[in-house]
């Protein structure tokens, strides 16, 4: 939690109580299904919840604004920015069932009314959305074929909309590959944390 008031002095006392809450309703659930490394749950904050944010440094999403997450897996980056921006709707994708019964336990244990998950493959979920987020899915150029007729033009937030994903290491040639504009944030200039060192933002403009 210490992270987390680090870099978002300014939360409500119901936002710090749900980013508190998190470990325990994730290690609660992690013993009957799976979905954060067993090794690397010690490391829930900086590893998955506070990376999860980083979207927000870049992005601070309007109220009304709609965004879909695609394999969201146990809910990240979707839930922790769901908690920061209560007035946004998150749609959490996952074609795995038993992720997204995490998703539903945890979004319905933290009070979370902006949070629908849905078990279902991405290419099967027709209505459009203001950003597409991910965390480390698949390569940029599927992703794209994916998710891109689903993402309406306009502005929902301080960036276009567009995609945004969290990726790692050297990206140049899986960029290259997808005939899109990509801008890349490096997450070490927002924070400090050696964990950080090689985590990218990649954003594509609709």
């Amino acid at each position: 939690m210490d992270l987390i008031k680090k870099y978002f002095p300014n939360l409500t006392e119901e936002q710090y109580r749900q980013f508190a809450a998190l470990y325990d309703i994730y290690a609660d659930w992690n013993s009957k299904i799976n979905v954060v490394s067993r090794k690397d749950f010690s490391q829930l904050y900086l590893h998955h919840v506070l990376h999860s944010l980083s979207i927000a440094k870049i992005c601070e999403f309007e109220a009304g604004a709609k965004v879909l997450d695609v394999g969201c897996g146990g809910g990240f980056p979707s839930i922790p920015l769901a908690i920061l921006f209560p007035k946004v709707s998150f749609t959490c994708v996952d074609s795995i069932a038993k992720k997204i019964t995490v998703v539903n336990g945890v979004s319905k244990e933290l009070g979370l009314l902006n949070v629908t998950p849905i078990n279902a493959r991405v290419e099967s979920v027709h209505r459009h959305f203001d950003y597409v987020i991910s965390r480390a899915v698949t390569d940029m150029s599927s992703f794209i074929n994916w998710v891109w007729t689903k993402i309406e033009r306009g502005q929902s937030g301080t960036l276009p909309n567009g995609i945004i994903a969290l990726k790692g290491g050297d990206l140049a040639e899986e960029l290259g590959l997808t005939r899109k504009k990509c801008t890349i944030y490096s997450i070490a200039d927002i924070f400090d944390e050696e964990f950080f060192e090689t985590k990218k933002i990649i954003f594509i403009k609709k």
